[in-house]
Formats: C-alpha cells, structure tokens, sequence
C-alpha cells in the first residue's frame, strides 16, 4: 500500500530569496511577501488537490508555509528533519559573487552542476538518499487513492524528484528548479514492472501561473 500521488511544496519566499543569498539551512522566517504567497498556496492545494498527510521540514520558512497549508486541509504539519535544506557549509549567507570571490573554481563547478569540494557542503547523492527514504517511509502509510504532501526546499526538492525518478542527483538536471511556494506533483506507475516506480505529472506549479511572474516574486501593488 502506498499513495497514489506525492505533492512537493517549497515554502514561500524570504528575505534571503529576496537578495539572492544562498540559504541553505539557516533558519530564516518567511517575509511579507513570503507570508502571502503562502495563504494562496495553501488556498490552491486546499481547494484542488488536498492531501492526506503533510511533513514538512523542520526549518520556520518551511513550517510557517506548511502551518498556512495544514489550516486550510484541516492536517497538523508533522516535522521531520530528513526533509530539511541541503546544507551549504561556508556559503550559507553569501550571495553568489560572494562566494566566487572566495572559492572561484568552487563555485564555477557548482554552477556547472558538478559537486564543489568543500567542508561542510552535503552532496546531492546525500540529499537524495534522505529526501526519498522520508519520502517513501509515509507515503507508504496512505493508500492509492490518497496524496502525501511534503513541504521542503529547493535544493532538496531538486534532489529529491531525481531519486524518485531513479536518476543520479549528482548528474541528471531533468527539469528546472522550483519557485517560491510552488509544487511539483508525482504520480505512482501502476503498471506491473514499470519503471520508474514514480513520474511527474506537473512540475513548478502555482497561483504566478495566473498572477505572472513578477507579481508572484514581489508582491500585489497593495500587498502585503
């Protein structure tokens, strides 16, 4: 037994996204903006799809995300650290020339998708592993006819739609990252055999499908 469907949330923007800083697992609060976009994700989800089951990582941006979600499916957020942020060592806080300036060849290699050699930086294999063992641990707790709801980062969501999709987290870049309290939806392959057991059925989904971008990332003129 185990869902049919598996929703993957990141949470809603913050002062760091806000600036382009790498965050990693810095424990930052949503902003104002971040704050709305959460209300209308969780309105979206809570009208459309409705999970059954919601984990959610254990940093506040992905918990105030998921508590907005939760309110609006009548679920408890359950926190679970496996789904929290790829850490990022020493760049956590820096921006990108920031880091360029001290690990040039580094960071050249991380913008070219290959793993940066340094201290304290989880590579995507690891991130892999932890996203989908938490991953598959509860969605096998629901049954076909139910979705699980995981509200994490970008980074781990990245890593994590490459492991369910069986390819290497440390090669493949299959599709794009995800915005700011958006989702991507995976469907179980029913079928006898079929390989792989999970596909995407939507990806870098959300309400800045009819907002537009930029409205999406900055906010209504009269909002927050």
């Amino acid at each position: 037994m185990t869902a049919g469907h598996i929703v993957l949330v990141r949470h809603g923007r913050t002062a760091y996204n806000a600036a382009i800083s790498l965050q990693g697992q810095i424990d930052i609060d949503l902003d104002e903006v971040g704050r709305w976009q959460a209300g209308l994700v969780a309105q979206t989800l809570g009208n459309t799809i409705r999970p059954s089951k919601l984990i959610v990582s254990d940093l506040r941006r992905a918990v105030d995300t998921a508590r907005a979600i939760g309110s609006h499916l009548g679920l408890e957020p359950i926190q679970d650290v496996r789904v929290r942020e790829r850490s990022f060592g020493p760049w956590e806080g820096k921006t990108g020339a920031e880091i360029s300036e001290h690990w040039p060849t580094e960071y050249q290699q991380w913008r070219g998708g290959a793993e940066p050699t340094v201290d304290g930086i989880e590579s995507k294999t690891q991130v892999a592993a932890r996203m989908v063992e938490v991953i598959l641990e509860y969605a096998e707790q629901l049954d076909d006819s139910e979705t699980l709801c995981v509200v994490s980062h970008g980074a781990a969501i990245s890593c994590a739609i490459a492991g369910l999709l069986d390819q290497d987290a440390t090669q493949w870049r299959g599709v794009a990252g995800i915005s700011n309290a958006h989702w991507s939806r995976l469907a179980r392959n029913t079928a006898d055999g079929a390989h792989p057991r999970w596909r995407i059925e939507q990806h870098n989904v959300g309400p800045s499908v009819f907002l537009g971008k930029e409205t999406w990332e900055n906010g209504l003129p009269d909002q927050p």
